[in-house]
Formats: structure tokens, C-alpha cells, sequence
């Protein structure tokens, strides 16, 4: 019979029984798809050719076991798959001798300086709001609160919510781009 016309279903059982031919021709059919796709996970030529090769090792161990339930290809993918994924995960960082020089991850004096300025005037900007709006911004911009979890705690609607945080963006926004009229230092 000719090899197109053989299934791969066929194939692996037959290499389950102790057919190295049949086995010979599933991985011409496979290697290079798999190779391809294990490339493409990990992008190493070298880390790829030896996932395709534990996988084929992982297939032909199973060979004896195979049923064909679903198609030979999702099974082997299956295979592939979990093997890059274990690479993926075990895969240790590079130590190396020497470290690169790395900037200071802290801000400039200038920087923080202005970062300062920036909070400070936030702050001042939230003390001039009405409290409901000034407490739904807090909730919504520094916890990180959904709008639900804000109505609950304001006991009050989504709805209304949303027209807090409206209200309350656009009065600070008005404060802040207005800041040396604010600021009386």
C-alpha cells in the first residue's frame, strides 16, 4: 500500500505492535511540522530538535497504548505541546558572572521633586471636592474598586457612581490645569 494512502492511525498501532517501519514513516509525516511548532514556542533551533526528539521518544513509548479516539495529529500535538510547556516552566534564568551596568532605578531629584508637587496638589485638589465624590475617586483610582463595590459602599446605585467619578474628574481636572491659580504659596 502506498505511504499517502496509510493512516497515521494506522501507522502508530502498527509501531505499537514492533513495525520500525511504520514508526520510520510517522516521523518523515511529523518531524518538521513538530519541529515547527516547537520552534515557534520556544525560538531555539537547537531546544527545538530535542523537544521533537522527546517527543517522538514519548510517542513510540506510547505506541502500545495508542487508541484512536481522537486524530493522531491532536494526540501528538497534545505530546508536543506539554513537553514545550514543561520546558517553559523548568527553564532556569542565564546566571552570569558579570552584571550589567543598570540605571538608578530611582527618579532624579528634579523628578521627584515634581513628583511631589503633583501629589501634593492631587491631594489638595480631592480635599476640595464633596466628600461622595472625593471617596468614590479613592475607591475607583487608589483601591482599584468596581463600580458595584463603590455603590455598596456609598450605598447608593452604579449609576450614581459613575456620575460621581464624572463629576469628580472633571472638577480636579478643572483644579489641576488651573494649579498656580489653586496654590497660594
Amino acid at each position: 500500500m502506498p505511504e499517502a494512502f496509510e493512516s497515521d492511525e494506522g501507522l502508530i498501532q502498527a509501531a505499537g505492535q514492533g513495525d520500525p517501519v511504520a514508526f520510520e514513516k510517522i516521523v518523515r509525516r511529523h518531524q518538521l511540522r513538530a519541529w515547527k511548532i516547537a520552534f515557534r514556542f520556544l525560538g531555539c533551533e537547537a531546544e527545538a530538535a530535542d523537544m521533537v526528539q522527546e517527543a517522538f521518544i514519548r510517542l513510540l513509548d506510547a505506541a502500545d497504548r495508542y487508541r484512536p479516539t481522537a486524530a493522531f495529529s491532536t494526540y501528538f500535538h497534545r505530546i508536543i505541546t506539554r513537553l514545550c510547556l514543561d520546558r517553559a516552566k523548568k527553564k532556569q534564568p542565564k546566571i552570569l558572572d558579570t552584571f550589567p551596568d543598570l540605571a538608578d532605578p530611582r527618579p532624579d531629584a528634579a523628578t521627584a521633586m515634581m513628583r511631589r508637587e503633583t501629589a501634593l496638589a492631587v491631594r489638595a485638589a480631592l480635599d476640595v471636592l464633596p466628600p461622595n465624590q472625593r471617596m468614590a475617586i479613592v475607591f475607583r483610582y487608589y483601591e482599584d474598586l468596581s463600580y458595584e463595590e463603590i455603590a455598596s459602599a456609598l450605598e447608593t446605585t452604579p449609576k450614581a457612581v459613575e456620575r460621581l467619578l464624572a463629576r469628580g474628574r472633571a472638577r480636579l481636572q478643572a483644579l489641576l490645569a488651573n494649579r498656580d491659580d489653586f496654590f497660594h504659596f
